[in-house]
Order: structure tokens, then sequence, then C-alpha cells
């Protein structure tokens, strides 16, 4: 028994509401600081009130993936959530610019990325659900195509309002401006209406079809089942748990003794978190207590090989990708254009090119999206990875030796082919090599090694950019660029065979 083969059509069906979805993240990316800093938040303030989004993703898409493997209603396993997502996220993007006070404004970040995550996270389950691992990068590159177009035109709403329509881009002290407001007006709408196509214009799999499909695999050897020695599991996840506890209570005291950057905390106060839920459920487990927060905690550790292996390559991947949107700007106005002074034109009109540079990266990824795909079935998933991430490397680490408009474009191309790789061939391998029950948990925890990468940019950069790099943010790309590299090197060590743990099947 197979899963069938989707027309074209039907995959882009699937994937249409990840254009709402990435209009919605868009629109977050590009004007939250400027409406916390319009409402009087402070420069240095603005770090610690954006930490909102990369948290709240930590902490909802492992539970949203846990309840929607769960979930059967008349709307299917993870529709459901794509609609309750996209109905509190549309009511939050109007809310947003109308915040009237800074309070305001950050609690809505939080219910915005919260309610964001509610609708994206089911959508990565909802392919490796739906389609047969030989259709699952094409998948996941449609996906890449609609983040990639809601991203160039989700970001340019607030500027093509102000050009073409006119509507003002100013307005007074502590009040939003109206090209923002419509624009998160357009967003609200666009988010509602595309995640309504893909649920009225989709259809799922029912559970009881998914187990028989898993069956079928299982029989034709491609999914190999495991007996794991429950007593040894527990003791691992207890003194694994343990280990977590102890480094980030050490580093959390180094931080505090040395008066380090207070974003670090985020990390290792959460690692301390994170130990002591594996202490307290490798007890539970002791007195064969099983439920979901049990199930949770303990299927993190129990990760498939090819997730564990991935997570490596999404780390350095993502560290390159947060290196190239923290310092991107102030390379290419220092570094490239020799511009430091903020109020000159040459500052300013550098810094516009570096949103024209944002603006080409992510349109290639849209228009490169389909092209993966191929590459994958003539190579394999695994190489084609490698290339794109090499690729967007060399990019970066070129913006090193620039000094033209032309060439830092030129230098995005490459990044761009990078993003829509990493937008779709790590979740095509990874979904091949995850049981269909908890495709959407694992999707979810898949998350982490997004997250973590971010905080860790935000932090490590800014300190080695100060202190080995003498002030000079272009070094950050370098690091950036061959840090994409060795991701993609990190690739081809990745194992795609299944494995189930069937001491923890729900």
């Amino acid at each position: 028994m197979r899963k069938r083969t989707l027309s074209f059509w039907e995959i882009w069906n699937m994937s249409f509401g990840f254009l709402g979805i990435q209009f919605g993240f868009a629109l977050q990316n590009a004007n939250t600081s400027r409406i916390f800093e319009t409402l009087g938040a402070k420069v240095e303030d603005i770090p610690i009130l954006w930490i909102a989004a990369p948290v709240t993703g930590l902490v909802i898409q492992p539970i949203i993936g846990y309840f929607s493997d769960r979930t059967w209603t008349r709307l299917g396993r993870r529709r459901p959530y794509f609609l309750a997502g996209a109905i509190l996220s549309s009511i939050a993007l109007f809310i947003m610019p109308n915040s009237p006070t800074l309070w305001v404004a950050a609690g809505t970040l939080w219910i915005m990325d919260a309610s964001i995550n509610i609708s994206m996270e089911p959508f990565r389950a909802f392919v490796g659900d739906n389609l047969p691992d030989r259709q699952r990068t094409l998948g996941f590159a449609m996906q890449s195509f609609f983040i990639g177009i809601g991203a160039v035109v989700g970001s340019l709403l607030p500027y093509m309002f102000t050009n073409w329509f006119g509507i003002s881009n100013t307005a007074p002290e502590g009040v939003i401006p109206d090209s923002v407001k419509w624009s998160f007006y357009v967003g609200g709408i666009v988010f509602f209406c595309a995640v309504l196509w893909t649920v009225l214009r989709s259809s799922e799999y029912s559970p009881e079809e998914l187990k028989a499909f898993e069956e079928a695999a299982k029989k034709e050897k491609e999914l190999r089942v495991e007996v794991v020695d429950k007593t040894k599991n527990i003791r691992n996840q207890f003194l694994t748990g343990l280990g977590m506890f102890l480094v980030g209570a050490v580093i959390s005291f180094l931080i505090y003794e040395n008066g380090l950057t207070k974003e670090l905390y985020i990390l290792f106060v959460g690692l301390m978190v994170a130990g002591i839920l594996f202490m307290i459920v490798s007890q539970l487990r002791k007195k064969e207590v099983r439920n979901g927060f049990t199930i949770i905690i303990t299927d993190m550790l129990n990760m498939p090989p090819a997730m564990k292996q991935l997570a490596w390559v999404q780390f350095f991947s993502w560290f390159a990708l947060f290196s190239m949107w923290i310092y991107t700007t102030p390379a290419v106005t220092g570094h490239v254009f020799g511009a430091f002074d903020t109020t000159t034109i040459e500052y300013n009109d550098a810094a516009d090119w570096v949103t024209v540079m944002f603006t080409i990266y992510n349109g290639v990824a849209a228009a490169v999206a389909f092209l993966l795909p191929v590459l994958a079935r003539r190579t394999s998933n695994k190489v084609t990875h490698l290339l794109a991430l090499s690729v967007g490397g060399i990019g970066l680490i070129s913006i090193y030796f620039l000094g033209d408009k032309t060439g830092l474009l030129l230098a995005m191309i490459g990044v761009g082919v990078a993003w829509a790789s990493i937008l779709s061939i790590p979740y095509a391998m990874l979904s091949g090599a995850l049981p269909s029950a908890k495709m959407g948990y694992y999707m979810g925890v898949f998350n982490f090694f997004i997250v973590i990468p971010q905080i860790v940019a935000a932090t490590i950069l800014g300190f080695l950019v100060k202190e080995l790099f003498n002030g000079e943010p272009v070094y950050a790309l370098v690091v950036g660029g061959f840090s994409m590299i060795l991701a993609g090197l990190l690739t081809l060590r990745v194992q795609t065979h299944k494995r189930i743990n069937i001491d923890e099947q729900p």
C-alpha cells in the first residue's frame, strides 16, 4: 500500500497557505523594530523585546506538533491548526500597528508569533503526511517558492503603499505611519485567505491510512524497528538532564560574574530548565507514568539518527543566515562603501541597497525552488544541499572582496540558492526518516535547531566582532560563509533510514 502521486496543482494547493504565513513573518521581521522605536523603545532594549519570537517558537512548535499528531476532526489532522493559527495571526496583524504603548506592542508580538507558529508548524508535517517519499523534495520546494514570494512582497508593502499609492510614510511622535498600518491590514487579509485556500482545497489521509502506509513500509524494510532497553534509556535520560543542568548552571554563573550580555541567559537558563525536565521525566518513567508530558520530553532524547545529524546541518546553516541578517547592513555601508556616518546620503544609499540585496536573494530562492528537486533526482538530496550551501557560503565570503553594487547582487544570488535549499532539502530528508505517528512533533522539535543558532549568533558574533575583529562586521559574514560551507559538508554524513523506538510509540 503506497501513497498516491499528487499532481502539481494538488501540491500547489496544499502549500499555498505558506504564502500568507510568510506575509506575516515578513511584516513582523521588517517592521517590528520600527514599531518598537516609534513607541519609545531604546535601541539597546530592542533585542530583548525581539527575543519573544524565537522563544515562542521554541515552546509552541513541539506542543502543536504533538497534539496535531493526535488530532482527527472533520477538517482533518493538520488543517484545524492551520485555520486556528490563521484567525489568531490575522487579528494580531490588525492590532500590532495600532498598539498604543510599547508594552502592548511587545505583548502583541508574543501573541502574533505564537499564532503564526500554530499555523506554520503543521505545514511541514502536512507534506510528510500527504506525499510519497519521491515527491517530498518537490513538496518542500513548493513551500520554498511561496516563502520567497511572500518575503519579497510582504517586505516591500510599506514602500509600495508610500511610492505607488501616496500613503503617508511619516506620523507624529508615538504614532505608527499609515503605510505600515495598511501593510499589516493587507498582510492579515492575505494570511487568512491563503491559509483558508489550503484548508478548503486540500485533503488528508486518516490515521488508519497512515498506519497502513507505515506497516507497508515496514514490510518493504524501509523502516527499521528497534527495541530500546527501557532501563538504560531512563538512566541515560537522567544523566543527560543532569549534565544539561550542570553546564547551564556553571555558564550562567560565569555570565553573571563577568557581566556578559543578558541574552546569553536565555540559552543557558533554558538549558537548565530542560535538564530539570529530563530528570523529572526519568523519575516519572520509573513509576510507569505515561502521559503527554513524559512522551514529549522523552522523544527529545530518542530522536532518530538522521534528525540528530541534520541538527548540526541546521545549526551551522542558520548560524550563517543570522550572521547575514544581523551584520550585512554595517558590513556593506562601512566595509564596501566606506560610509560610517548614519546621517549622510552615502550611508543611507548603501543601507537602501541592502534591502535590494535581500529582495534579490528571496526572489532567487523562489525562482530556483523547482530546480532543486530536478538536481536532487539526478544526484541526491545530500549532494544538492552540499552544492547549494557551498554556493551560498562563497557568496557571503565574497562580500569581503567586493566594491560595487553589481557584485553584491551576484553574491546574493548564491545566498538565494542556499536559502531555497535550506527551506526544503533538510525537511525532505527528515520527513523520510520519521515515523508518521510522530511527524508533527519531530518537525516541531526540529525548530530548536533554528532558534538555538539564532540566540548563539546574536551573542557570540557580537563578542567576536568587538574583541577579535576590531569592530569590523564584515568578518562576521566571512565566518557565516565558512559556517554555511561546513553545514553542507556535514550533510554528507546524514543517514536517511527510518527508525522507530517501539517502546515509545503512542
